[in-house]
């Protein structure tokens, strides 16, 4: 887990790694397995995994699916903020061009 700048949330957020992220798609998909169940019920162990994990009080299910670490890019050169994506050439905050080598 790391703290990033998310650009949906537009706020510092605890991004989770690769290993981390794994578990929290699976509880999400188990979510949806649940039958008639409220949507606080179907993805409570999700909120809960996350939440204990970072810190965090989170309380949309849909918002964890993009705190993923591989699903952003690196950070801005210029502003320091990530990119909004791995492949990204052009920074969504600061409008600064990615250097690529």
């Amino acid at each position: 887990m790391e703290i990033k700048y998310c650009w949906r949330c537009k706020m510092e957020i605890p991004m989770l790694d690769k290993e981390e992220f794994a578990i929290a798609s699976e509880l999400y998909s188990n979510g949806f397995k649940i039958a008639k169940a409220d949507r606080k019920d179907r993805f409570k162990e999700l909120l809960e995994y996350y939440n204990n994990l970072t810190g965090f009080g989170e309380t949309e299910p849909n918002a964890i699916m993009h705190h993923s670490l591989e699903q952003i890019g690196p950070d801005c050169e210029n502003c320091g903020k990530p990119y909004r994506t791995p492949k990204a050439k052009l920074c969504a905050n600061c409008g600064d061009k990615r250097k690529v080598e």
